[in-house]
């Protein structure tokens, strides 16, 4: 396997790619891809201290996640956030024929601000590559023109004011792509059932298997690699599609099940809480109420006299 390069500062990305010095030490704007870049990114795997925002046009070989009739082809973004581990692989165009740029921001850019507090609520920065937002024209243009103004405020003479306005800029870029990624769920609505059904079968088939007894109850990332998706984007999806994620959609199939139990047989409250994966039967209890306002035994109790 190869080596993972790790990369902890802007200057380092510059210095990588053969560009000039940055003009702000936390933040880029890179667009000379194909006129700057000194060395070979094919095959290198790299992680960095830095979260990027890239947006991928006109380029082969680098999107691999849902090019069905839902989808626009005019221009992908990519999200990574800090440690992601990512690798280059280059489709038959060239990089320098393609439209592209990344916006790159150390988290100490952010750190004291209110998107430094909020920037874990923008999941699409753990989505997996495949799972990248689509644009249309107009969403790219949109895109494109706060680019542009943070651009602009990184050569401009750096003052008090300049911090605020770059993140602002960046903070609206995350809500236009909060937007947009809510279209896409929307737009590829029939897609979208096709994967809540097939994540129904693999709830069923892991506790039809009496799995969830020797590995307990499975989790979202567990459910999200045996659909060849990362949690949060299973999750986004399903809350799009059906009001829940993926969390709550397994408690809800859980307290399903138990309830048949219940009714359906002798068993203790205690062993059905191990069959359906609890260590302890407290938490399948609480789980319980929680889900229906009654204990396990009140439910039997009830259920059973009427």
């Amino acid at each position: 396997m190869n080596k993972i390069h790790h990369i902890k500062t802007i200057s380092e990305i510059h210095q990588m790619m053969g560009l000039a010095k940055p003009k702000h030490p936390l933040v880029s704007v890179i667009t000379d891809f194909g006129e700057s870049q000194e060395m070979n990114l094919e095959g290198i795997r790299f992680s960095t201290d830095l979260y990027s925002i890239s947006l991928k046009s006109d380029v082969e070989g680098t999107i691999y996640y849902g090019r069905n009739t839902y989808d626009f082809q005019e221009g992908t973004l990519i999200f990574l956030k800090p440690n992601q581990v990512a690798e280059y692989e280059a489709g038959s165009e060239e990089v320098s024929h393609a439209r592209t740029w990344s916006l790159i921001f150390h988290p100490d850019l952010i750190r004291k601000s209110d998107l430094g507090r909020q920037i874990d609520k923008y999941h699409f920065f753990d989505y997996d590559a495949r799972e990248a937002l689509h644009l249309s024209d107009d969403e790219k243009s949109s895109i494109q023109n706060i680019v542009a103004l943070i651009q602009k405020e990184i050569e401009s003479n750096i003052d008090r004011h300049s911090q605020e306005l770059i993140v602002s800029n960046i903070k609206l870029i995350l809500d236009y792509c909060t937007r947009y990624f809510d279209r896409q769920f929307y737009t590829r609505t029939n897609l979208n059932k096709d994967v809540v059904t097939r994540f129904e079968k693999v709830l069923k088939d892991y506790y039809d298997s009496g799995q969830a007894f020797e590995s307990g109850v499975p989790s979202v990332s567990f459910i999200g690699k045996e659909m060849g998706m990362s949690p949060y984007y299973l999750s986004d999806l399903l809350k799009k599609e059906t009001g829940q994620n993926t969390i709550e959609h397994i408690h809800f199939y859980i307290i399903d099940r138990a309830k048949s139990v219940l009714l359906g047989t002798n068993q203790s409250v205690s062993e059905i809480a191990y069959s359906l994966g609890f260590e302890y039967p407290q938490h399948f209890a609480k789980v319980f109420k929680n889900k229906t306002g009654t204990t396990p035994t009140e439910y039997r109790k009830v259920k059973s006299s009427q």
